[in-house]
């Protein structure tokens, strides 16, 4: 494994340690990470799956909008965070690795190092309970008791 900027081994350190699904990626688009938490929604551990192209992790998990529309890569939140440099946000569906469908709220931001350097993107997520593009609902932390 290539040595990574400071900035995303914190990253990585704080994420490793949240009880909230994280999903990392580094400068070139490809993911690096994601913690035990997203495990369980996206159906298989991060050991198991190791690093994925962008290409790959932004079609694997079957991205669809609530008619079942697929949802192409380039809208996903966490590649409109890593492209265009701004946080997003949408709700969707995903089909993790397991078979299983999901409702997620998934949440974006850019990952900007000192001096401004384009370090990559982080995307937090969480299944929601309750249907809908435009309500979050119930967030449900995995292993948790949501909010």
């Amino acid at each position: 494994m290539a040595q990574k900027e400071i900035e995303v081994i914190l990253t990585r350190q704080l994420a490793s340690c949240l009880a909230t699904p994280v999903f990392i990626v580094d400068a070139a688009g490809t993911l690096i990470y994601y913690n035990e938490a997203a495990e369980e929604l996206l159906g298989r551990r991060y050991d198991e799956a190791g690093e994925m192209p962008a290409e790959e992790w932004g079609s694997i998990f079957r991205p669809t909008g609530r008619d079942g529309t697929p949802i192409p890569p380039e809208d996903l939140p966490l590649t409109v965070a890593f492209r265009e440099g701004r946080p997003a946000h949408r709700d969707l569906w995903i089909r993790g690795l397991d078979g299983v469908d999901r409702h997620v709220g998934v949440t974006a931001f850019p990952l900007i190092g000192q001096a401004g350097r384009h370090l990559g993107a982080v995307c937090i997520f969480w299944e929601t309970t309750e249907g809908g593009d435009s309500a979050l609902g119930n967030p449900r932390v995995p292993g948790g008791t949501g909010s």
